[in-house]
């Protein structure tokens, strides 16, 4: 049966809000909701420009609501993590009283036979406002207006800016060939395949001659040399961010190995400052130790497992102008 691993990758960052944004998110703190005039229009959530002209719009804000109008509605039956409420609700397009355009918000109506079109909507306020769109936690029916919590009025300074968290999760499956190599690299061993088609020999547990299409198994793997030649290299300057553990420049280097045409990518230099790694130096692999044994593997991780780096093994450079062509 097919292993599956997950992954998750988070972006976090702050957004500029800008004078129109960044007002309207102001006056959320304040439980107010703002439009802004345009021609004839009140437009909500607020714009800096003219949607049919482009033009820019000057900053004549109108408070608007806080009730309004359902038009149109959907109902959420099984929420995700990533949705506003815990529970099913509504995703409703609401005219607020004074607005053209209508908001985009949740209602909370507790089923869906309790939503209909013309409904009135009042919004369920945060009582610690931060300056965020869910400072509305989300709308109620009717036109009485809620406040969840202590009050703790609104915001000291204007808000300009806003933290914002890009996360994505995915699943991907694991071939066998990659948990074999896991495994061979606590035993300090290189895995490879070779295909017995072509006669290359791939790493990185794969599976796949991507040259001949066919599956390479166990009776194709070969253990590939402990040697190696790094080929080309990227210095990288770590910025801070969650989770950066990195303060000073650090090297990834790729490292083709003795006697065969395979690269490992990506690799650590162990005992080799930034500025000293060069194109043809000689390297020899390191392994984690037994206490820095995880799962998976204490190293790089995946198919090269317990594989910490390289580290200069005093023998002189190769000198080969065609190495810094040997990417993959």
């Amino acid at each position: 049966m097919t292993r599956f691993i997950e992954s998750t990758i988070t972006f976090p960052y702050k957004r500029s809000l800008g004078p129109v944004v960044g007002a309207f998110m102001t006056a959320l703190t304040e439980k107010q909701i703002l439009g802004i005039r345009c021609q004839d229009a009140v437009l909500v959530p607020p714009m800096e420009w003219d949607p049919s002209t482009g033009a820019e719009l000057p900053h004549e804000f109108v408070e608007v609501g806080p009730a309004g109008t359902v038009e149109s509605w959907t109902w959420v039956a099984v929420q995700s993590e990533q949705h506003p409420l815990d529970h099913p609700f509504a995703f409703a397009l609401i005219r607020l009283d004074g607005a053209t355009t209508p908001l985009l918000h949740a209602v909370d109506a507790g089923n869906p036979e309790a939503m209909s079109e013309g409904m009135r909507v009042a919004p369920r306020w945060r009582g610690t406002r931060a300056g965020r769109i869910d400072d509305i936690i989300c709308f109620v029916p009717g036109e009485s207006v809620e406040t969840e919590g202590e009050d703790t009025g609104g915001a000291a300074e204007p808000v300009t800016r806003m933290d914002y968290l890009a996360s994505i999760t995915y699943r991907n499956p694991v071939p066998e060939a990659a948990d074999r190599a896991t495994e061979a690299s606590r035993e300090h061993r290189l895995l490879g395949l070779r295909c017995p088609d072509c006669g290359r020999v791939y790493a990185g547990g794969r599976g796949l001659c991507p040259v001949d299409a066919i599956e390479l198994g166990p009776e194709c793997e070969v253990d590939l040399p402990h040697k190696g030649t790094i080929t080309n290299f990227a210095i990288v300057t770590p910025v801070q961010y969650p989770g950066q553990t990195e303060t000073e420049p650090f090297v990834r280097a790729f490292v083709l190995l003795d006697d065969t045409d395979v690269i490992i990518p990506y690799s650590a230099v162990i005992e080799l400052p930034a500025d000293e790694v060069r194109v043809g130096q000689r390297v020899d692999a390191v392994w984690a130790s037994p206490a820095e044994e995880t799962e998976e593997g204490g190293g790089m991780g995946g198919s090269w497992g317990s594989l910490l780096g390289w580290i200069p093994n005093g023998e002189p450079d190769l000198d080969d102008p065609d190495l810094v062509n040997r990417i993959f």
